[in-house]
């Protein structure tokens, strides 16, 4: 009987610490502390300035959102910023290291049983980078070549899984982060990089020689990226998706949109040059956090 009530005692406590950490608003008013998880090199989506400081279009939705978070919890709140990798990012979600995620990451049916997503801020097309004298322009013309991706990411298995991709064979090699594996293709150790196209083309207009590379071949997939946090947190989403869906209804985002991925933007001063596409305003006009699955080809 002692150890049958020791066993519903550990299982009591673990379920308390579990209720805890997703009781975000209450965690975050008790500590006055929130981490956002941010990126170091996802494009202009979340990007590094270096001395502890993280800049991008998601970077500034997040510090909206706490904005507002701030107002819920009714005190100032100290922002801490812990830099996430495509491997660890979900793991610092569930554990309650990351508060806020504020990266690149797809929101797919898989990961959505392990965290949840807000409503949807960016929709992605998976692209091909090469070097503009490569002569590849395809899908197929990857045979036999070594192509890039960043370790934890979906972009290879997607480009393994396209139809035109059958019978082609190359081998992967794979970075650490986006901006190692953009150093495998400018050094020549890879002849191709797949990932989110506008993570290729901001690795691209922030490289020494950016005539020197070019996006093409076909669209591998369409992913749906947005910010993500704890799963059964259902107060927390409400207060973050309100905040984006607010931005969304007044045409805010659209100003915020086109800072980032339309004007010069630090440290060089240079322009991604990606206009919204009518996939990612639609997402916009109707919020919503439905996975990439709802956006696959029926």
């Amino acid at each position: 009987m002692k150890r049958s009530l020791l066993v519903l005692a550990t299982l009591a406590a673990v379920g308390a610490a579990h209720a805890e950490i997703n009781d975000t608003l209450k965690k975050i008013k008790d500590s006055g502390v929130v981490t956002m998880g941010v990126r170091e090199s996802s494009g202009a989506l979340s990007f590094t300035l270096g001395d502890g400081k993280y800049v991008g279009y998601h970077i500034e939705l997040c510090q909206r959102v706490l904005a507002d978070v701030e107002k819920l919890v009714g005190k100032k709140l100290e922002i801490k910023y812990q830099p996430v990798t495509s491997q660890n990012r979900i793991p610092l979600v569930q554990n309650g290291t990351v508060d806020i995620e504020c990266g690149s990451t797809t929101n797919n049916a898989t990961r959505q049983k392990d965290v949840a997503f807000a409503v949807t801020t960016y929709v992605e097309e998976v692209r091909i980078a090469t070097h503009a004298s490569s002569g590849i322009t395809s899908i197929g013309q990857l045979n036999g070549k070594k192509v890039a991706t960043t370790t934890g990411t979906t972009s290879v298995q997607t480009l393994r899984k396209h139809e035109r991709a059958t019978g082609v064979n190359f081998e992967e090699v794979f970075g650490k982060d986006h901006a190692d594996s953009f150093l495998l293709l400018e050094s020549g150790r890879a002849d191709a990089f797949v990932m989110d196209g506008q993570i290729l083309a901001g690795l691209i207009s922030k490289s020494k020689a950016p005539n020197d590379f070019k996006i093409v071949g076909e669209v591998l997939s369409v992913e749906p990226i947005a910010i993500m946090i704890r799963k059964d947190d259902p107060a927390f989403k409400k207060a973050v998706d309100t905040t984006l869906s607010g931005l969304m209804k007044s045409g805010e985002i659209n100003k915020i949109y086109d800072k980032w991925f339309m004007q010069p933007i630090p440290p060089n001063n240079t322009k991604v040059g990606l206009p919204a596409s009518e996939a990612t305003k639609s997402a916009w006009a109707t919020p919503n956090d439905k996975p990439m699955e709802d956006y696959a080809k029926k």
